[in-house]
């Protein structure tokens, strides 16, 4: 598999500056993730350390914005019921190859956020590793996070040599490639589920949002929008010959994004959780500040044709900035600008079927049995 993290660094192409959408679905599920660490609070007694956690937390501000809001939450239980307030351990997840240091930068910017000054009490660490393994002690978390990561697999399924002109699922492909897909999927949140068990205190709390999908065929055009272009675009330059035909046939994308009943399903059936809380969240594929305001395509029927563009340029920036670490270690680099010109062709010759199509993401609520 090909390197699974988000492009580093502060770039025009880099998650940093392209994770928006990213930033506001956090803000969405706010409220709920707010509750739920109260409610933590008073069932854990106001302890004396809280240790909280964000997997898969890329880089960026992102990560610092959710952290504070679950520190201030803490902050405020504490003084409401005239509590000491307590030592907060605050560990920052992601894999290896993780751009750790752009979002280390940020932390004095972070501890502006907080409601009050909290040196001496609140420590930031960093945990490189893959959340499909044990990251923390046993029973040491009490809260854990967890935003748009587990619709990622921790590998490229087996049994998909027939799916060769495709990144992913796409109509039509043979039915054992949904399988393999859904087989890994199930491993590896169950397997998720599993190492968090281990690591989180009882009663203690998760709360986790990733892509999902409101079809129940997975072949849907409306699963797989964003990955359709992607092949599109990779054919296109095995034509010009840039790019050799085995290594789009041998490239899938480690990715699945499943209907709530495969979430719930594995949830029950590893046992270590119950579900307090879970919401469908629906957003829309163009939807992004551009250099002068946040454009929504349901707003306005009749975006002049440069606002369109830059809608369609900044979609672009979005998927280069989440898929070109991986597309970059299997095709090499010297392709990436004229990829991502073919895929914003494609993206424009898709706009008018895709600018109301919804997208899914899953709120899930869980406290550790």
């Amino acid at each position: 598999m090909g390197v699974l993290s988000m492009k580093g660094g502060d770039g025009e192409h880099s998650y940093a500056n392209n994770s928006e959408g990213q930033k506001r679905l956090a803000s969405d599920a706010k409220p709920v993730v707010v509750e739920t660490v109260k409610e933590l609070i008073v069932k854990m007694d106001f302890p004396g350390c809280v240790k909280v956690a964000d997997l898969g937390c890329s880089s960026g501000e992102n990560t610092l914005l959710v952290m504070s809001e679950i520190v201030n939450t803490i902050i405020t239980s504490y003084q409401q019921k005239g509590k000491n307030l307590p030592e907060i351990n605050c560990c920052l997840n992601d894999l290896p190859d993780n751009d750790f240091n752009t979002t280390f930068k940020l932390v004095p910017a972070f501890h502006k956020l907080l409601k009050m000054d909290v040196k001496g009490k609140c420590f930031i660490s960093g945990v490189p590793g893959s959340f499909y393994t044990r990251l923390f002690p046993s029973k040491s978390l009490h809260f854990v996070h967890s935003s748009l990561c587990l619709h990622w697999l921790s590998k490229v399924p087996e049994g998909l040599e027939d799916n060769k002109k495709n990144v992913y699922l796409r109509s039509p492909c043979p039915p054992s490639v949904y399988k393999s897909y859904l087989s890994q999927f199930k491993n590896d949140f169950s397997l998720f589920l599993k190492m968090r068990a281990d690591e989180t205190v009882s009663n203690g709390r998760m709360a986790l949002t990733f892509v999902g999908r409101k079809a129940l065929d997975p072949l849907s055009q409306d699963c797989f929008q964003n990955w359709s272009s992607i092949s599109d675009s990779l054919l296109d330059l095995v034509s010009e010959g840039i790019v050799k035909e085995s290594d789009v046939a041998s490239f899938n994308l480690p990715f699945y994004n499943p209907d709530e009943s495969e979430v719930r399903e594995v949830i029950e059936s590893e046992g270590s959780f119950e579900i307090n809380n879970f919401e469908t969240i629906f957003g829309l594929l163009f939807s992004y500040k551009t250099g002068r305001t946040e454009v929504k395509d349901d707003d306005d029927n009749n975006l002049d044709q440069s606002c369109q563009f830059e809608v369609i340029r900044k979609r672009t920036s979005i998927i280069r900035s989440i898929t070109e670490p991986m597309l970059a270690a299997h095709f090499g680099d010297a392709i990436m600008d004229r990829l991502f010109e073919r895929y914003t062709y494609h993206l424009s010759q898709r706009y008018d079927t895709l600018r109301n199509k919804p997208t899914v993401q899953f709120f899930v609520s869980l406290t550790r049995k």
